[in-house]
């Protein structure tokens, strides 16, 4: 895995969440969690992104106001903040007694590998 790493929850789509955004309001979420720390933090001044984006400044405020509005970033100049979405619903094969246990991912690789020599 490349040392700067991020990733999408899977939940934006299955949970319809992209269903209300706009294709900018997209492009800048994807934007926001590809260059955030691990706290979700980044600080790209509105220029810069609009640069990077090709969105004019009232298209860029108004993608940012559809992410603040759907609970996806939070922001106060110049920082934003992705936000980790909300407590998912429990589905009905959900067990919320059962425990996921640790995998130690290294030993399945090196059975995998075994299995392929």
């Amino acid at each position: 895995m490349p040392r700067q790493f991020s990733w999408v929850d899977q939940r934006l789509v299955r949970e319809r969440y992209i269903d209300r955004l706009t294709p900018e309001a997209c492009a800048l979420y994807l934007f926001l969690v590809t260059v955030a720390d691990a706290q979700g933090l980044s600080y790209y001044a509105d220029r810069s992104l609009s640069q990077r984006l090709s969105l004019a400044a009232p298209l860029l405020r108004q993608a940012r106001q559809a992410l603040i509005e759907q609970g996806l970033v939070a922001y106060r100049r110049p920082l934003y903040q992705v936000l980790a979405l909300g407590t998912p619903e429990p589905g009905p094969t959900d067990d919320p007694t059962a425990q996921d246990d640790a995998v130690d991912i290294q030993a399945v690789f090196e059975q995998i590998w075994e299995v392929l020599r």
